[in-house]
């Protein structure tokens, strides 16, 4: 019998307020990242070959006066036994990106944005069926106050399982030793 995983990944990096004015504004972006590792089961597929997927997802933050900019990069690589190109490995994928306001209890959200075109990078691979790849999102930008938290996530919509979208935030603790804590 087949064992279920949520189909999660998820960084948090808290962004520190930094200095305002020109200096800031001019100076490069120092984006501070955190990364989550899972291997996630194909939830339609109950064959005897192995069907995990190693999927890493990172989360990068900056803050540039008073407006933190945030992106997710995912890498990952999948089983060997789908055929080349195989677009029906999903009905859909979107890896998620938030800013939130860093606050004691739950972060409520000041921007969102999912970003679909992961789907057809998971589903390419090279003629001989290598699963394996990357994709990086644009870059989402809000005003924040002294503390904001960027994360993100993983969603994955096994083609034919009848789920739907699988997943839940698995944020790395503000509090944690991977979260990167910085000002500007």
């Amino acid at each position: 019998m087949k064992t279920f995983m949520r189909t999660v990944l998820g960084a948090a990096i808290v962004v520190a307020a930094g200095p305002v004015g020109p200096a800031a504004a001019a100076a490069e972006l120092d984006y501070r990242c955190a990364s989550s590792t899972r291997d996630l089961d194909d939830t339609s597929y109950d064959e005897p070959w192995p069907d995990n997927w190693k999927i890493t997802v990172k989360t990068c933050a900056a803050r540039s006066g008073g407006t933190v900019h945030a992106c997710a990069e995912a890498r990952w690589d999948g089983p060997g036994f789908y055929p080349a190109d195989d677009t029906s490995i999903f009905d859909g994928a979107k890896l998620r990106v938030q800013i939130k306001a860093s606050r004691s209890g739950t972060d409520p959200v000041l921007a969102e944005r999912d970003f679909a075109g992961i789907e057809a990078r998971l589903e390419d691979s090279s003629s001989g069926a290598d699963y394996r790849g990357s994709y990086r999102t644009a870059t989402i930008s809000h005003r924040a106050g002294a503390g904001a938290l960027a994360d993100s996530a993983l969603f994955l919509d096994w083609q034919g399982d009848g789920r739907g979208y699988q997943g839940h935030w698995r944020s790395i603790s503000c509090h944690g030793d991977q979260v990167q804590r910085f000002a500007a």
